[in-house]
């Protein structure tokens, strides 16, 4: 017994040390000395990833806190203590404080009323275990105080030491209440599992497939990049039963095949290359994958031209491109650095060899400038006469023209004999 009390304390002791940096940070602490001074029965934790990391010795990049206040208390106790805030989540309930340029989501305890798949009516309780049995996995539904005393009504702790990741209660009802839990679970699956899947969750998942449907596109690509910044695709994509049910729920991911098979260089560049040239990666070949991708997905102008671009250059039925310094030369002053970034980054990832020169090309161009055309409308009105207007125009194209396929060189005697009058 003594030998039990021993270990029990020391424990705890080791989870509370976890915490101290936190009990450090003023801004937390200015806000659970709000909460203590509001009223007696007022209470706030720590919950969801925040605790998860600090518990997995993790970086914690945002701090969530779940209390037993509804919103109008929550925003009277932010008040009273000047703290400014804004809500953030009206329909259920979450106020964002900000503090020293710092973020603090709090958020009422809740219960789900109804579900549809993708979002939930909900009332505000006072009941922490019925706060925890709406959340989606054990380890998720973790909370601490400020000291770090643990309330863990599923066992999430140990199931985070265990490597597991189960859903809290009845699994196919956690994954009807919202069908993103699905990608969620492949996320957590990768980042924390070490084990395989359970056969009954694998069970539960592929019969709910279809409700994915039912998910914005900006909610799953959100969580797709969440995969992404946590850089576990690839491990994911060595798992038989993750990689098949990604494949499902992204269909246009058809490369993703090809992730599994990187050369070592490649697989090496997979952590620094970032999610919109990931995106390229998965969907750029020689049909017209790209399109219904984009089509379906949000993705703004700018990214969606990128990607464009790099398909175009790869898969267009003109001439093969030839890597020179010529070509690399033209490519960066018409597309930007970017753009030729782009394109040494993709070769690296479809060559079946470890080709070290495309990484070279890409560190000698990093602190180049991009070549500048040394003509102006202004050079040619004056030498030819020339006014404004669309003859100008033409010239300035067929000199720059001229002075790209020349290696960028252009002079007094090349200008005059290509101005045409």
């Amino acid at each position: 017994m003594f030998n039990f009390l021993n270990k029990f304390f020391a424990s705890s002791n080791n989870i509370k040390s976890k915490f101290f940096d936190l009990q450090k940070n003023s801004s937390v602490k200015k806000i659970f000395e709000a909460f203590q001074d509001y009223s007696t029965d007022s209470e706030i934790r720590y919950v969801g990833g925040c605790v998860r990391k600090i518990l997995n010795n993790e970086k914690v990049d945002d701090i969530d806190m779940a209390t037993n206040l509804n919103p109008e208390e929550i925003k009277q106790v932010l008040k009273k203590k000047n703290i400014k805030f804004y809500e953030t989540g009206k329909d259920h309930g979450t106020i964002t404080a900000h503090i020293n340029d710092e973020k603090y989501e709090i958020t009422p305890l809740r219960s789900d009323v109804t579900t549809d798949g993708r979002h939930a009516k909900v009332q505000f309780t006072k009941d922490w275990r019925k706060d925890a049995e709406r959340r989606d996995f054990t380890i998720n539904s973790i909370y601490s105080d400020i000291n770090g005393n643990l309330f863990d009504p599923f066992e999430g702790k140990k199931d985070l030491e265990n490597g597991k990741v189960i859903f809290v209660g009845d699994e196919d009802k956690r994954i009807k209440e919202d069908y993103l839990r699905i990608l969620r679970y492949l996320r957590f699956f990768s980042n924390y599992s070490r084990t395989e899947h359970n056969f009954i969750t694998l069970r539960n998942i592929k019969k709910n497939l279809n409700g994915v449907s039912k998910v914005s596109s900006e909610r799953m690509l959100d969580e797709f990049k969440k995969i992404y910044i946590s850089q576990s695709l690839y491990q994911l994509s060595l798992n038989r039963d993750s990689f098949e049910l990604l494949q499902l729920i992204f269909p246009q991911f058809k490369n993703l095949e090809k992730i599994k098979k990187l050369n070592p260089l490649a697989k090496e560049k997979l952590k620094d290359i970032d999610f919109i040239f990931l995106l390229g990666l998965l969907t750029i070949d020689e049909t017209d994958n790209l399109d219904y991708f984009l089509f379906k997905y949000n993705i703004s102008k700018k990214d969606q031209k990128r990607l464009i671009n790099i398909k175009s250059f790869f898969y267009s039925k003109k001439d093969t491109f030839k890597i020179n310094f010529q070509s690399l030369w033209k490519y960066y002053y018409l597309y930007g650095q970017q753009s030729l970034n782009d394109i040494l980054n993709f070769k690296i990832f479809i060559s079946k060899k470890n080709d070290k020169k495309f990484i070279d090309l890409i560190h000698y161009f990093k602190n180049k400038k991009a070549p500048v055309f040394p003509i102006k409308a202004e050079d040619l009105m004056k030498k030819f006469n020339f006014t404004e207007g669309k003859k100008l125009g033409e010239n300035l194209k067929i000199l720059e023209d001229y002075w790209i396929n020349n290696n960028f060189k252009i002079n007094e005697k090349d200008i005059k004999k290509i101005v045409k009058y």
